[in-house]
């Protein structure tokens, strides 16, 4: 399916993306650009449309030594401090983490640097690509620059606590797949099986690579496709009443968007119980709400906030900043080639038979 045809339909099955070269920096401080200046469709809203990166070097919850300070000053970045380092500079103490779930990673769904799974809360495979190999880490990828400590926003800057019951049921989860996780193709991961990868969202996160999406704007609609692993999320931006009754479950959730000024604003429901989010069992009462809005002709600011008062114990807020890249997504071919779950399983019934021979 070709580039222009996608612009045209608003949907496709497409991904990855082939990384630019350089790094964009983006103004540390958010200021509204004047209206005039703003790109603009023919209905008169903001232009939001291209093709973007949302890779950032800024960890999802604040790094625990940087306390209630949200945003580094220029003499901070220049003395070595930021990313995972966070507020001590080189040679000093290592920053922890950012205490409470979160505090791992800077995007995803939450998986641990002790490379736990965030959809089953066990061990993840230890071998995976070398992302480098390809081009897809380090300086071959487009970074937008940020100044904040986090991408979670407010004076805590890190996801609250659950609540008794999303713990329960987090315990419950994670003891069923410890004992079931070989069964089948349905106890795998979803990643594993090509239905979603945990950064998907919403909220929309960067998955470490292949963090690249698609904005394709036209009049009372905006089509999202996210390059990993080729999910396209149509959503119609006139506004009115949730588009699913309340019985109806999907794992993206149903979203409707409506314009506030010049910021364009999703509100997501209808999303089904069997996910996660940042290692958390949701619930279906699990609500998103995102905004749009362009800062200049290469940056769009991406805010949203989660609430979910069956898991959490009070909604929490983040940003990311999502730089224009000059390249269309490709193909993400996840089945291609894809010998896991065959071999997994197969190796797992080859261990019961062995172990029932030897009974």
């Amino acid at each position: 399916m070709s580039h222009r045809v996608l612009a045209s339909t608003l949907t496709a099955a497409v991904l990855l993306t082939v990384p630019a070269l350089a790094q964009v920096p983006v103004a540390a401080v958010k200021t509204a650009p004047a209206a005039s200046a703003i790109p603009r469709t023919a209905d008169g809203h903001p232009d939001l449309s291209g093709v973007f990166t949302n890779v950032t070097t800024v960890p999802m919850a604040r790094p625990a030594n940087c306390g209630d300070k949200e945003f580094y000053t220029p003499e901070d970045i220049a003395a070595g401090m930021g990313g995972a380092r966070g507020c001590s500079k080189p040679g000093d103490t290592p920053a922890g983490r950012g205490g409470g779930r979160g505090g791992a990673a800077a995007g995803g769904r939450g998986a641990a640097a002790a490379n736990i799974d965030p959809e089953t809360g066990q061990p993840a495979l230890a071998v995976h690509y070398d992302t480098s190999q390809f081009g897809l880490s380090g300086n071959t990828i487009v970074k937008s620059t940020s100044m904040r400590t986090s991408i979670i926003t407010g004076p805590d800057g890190k996801i609250p606590p659950l609540t008794p019951e999303a713990v329960k049921r987090q315990q419950e989860r994670r003891a069923f797949t410890a004992a079931h996780q070989w069964d089948g193709p349905e106890t795998r991961p979803l990643g594993e099986r090509c239905i979603s990868w945990p950064s998907e969202g919403p909220p929309m996160l960067s998955e470490g690579y292949n963090s690249d999406i698609q904005l394709v704007q036209g009049e009372g609609f905006v089509g999202l496709l996210q390059a990993m692993i080729h999910d396209t999320r149509l959503i119609p931006t006139s506004g009115g009443p949730a588009l699913l009754p309340d019985s109806v479950h999907q794992w993206f959730g149903s979203a409707r968007g409506h314009w506030e000024g010049d910021k364009l604003v999703v509100v997501t429901t209808n999303f089904t119980d069997k996910t996660n989010l940042q290692q958390a069992p949701t619930t279906d009462k699990l609500k998103v709400t995102e905004k749009f809005s362009r800062i200049d002709a290469n940056n769009v600011l991406y805010e949203f906030t989660v609430d979910d008062p069956g898991t959490w114990t009070k909604p929490w807020s983040g940003e990311v900043t999502w730089t224009k890249i000059d390249s269309p997504i490709y193909e993400y071919a996840c089945h291609e080639g894809n010998y896991g779950m065959a071999n997994n399983l197969s190796g797992a019934r080859a261990t019961e038979k062995k172990a029932a021979e030897q009974k």
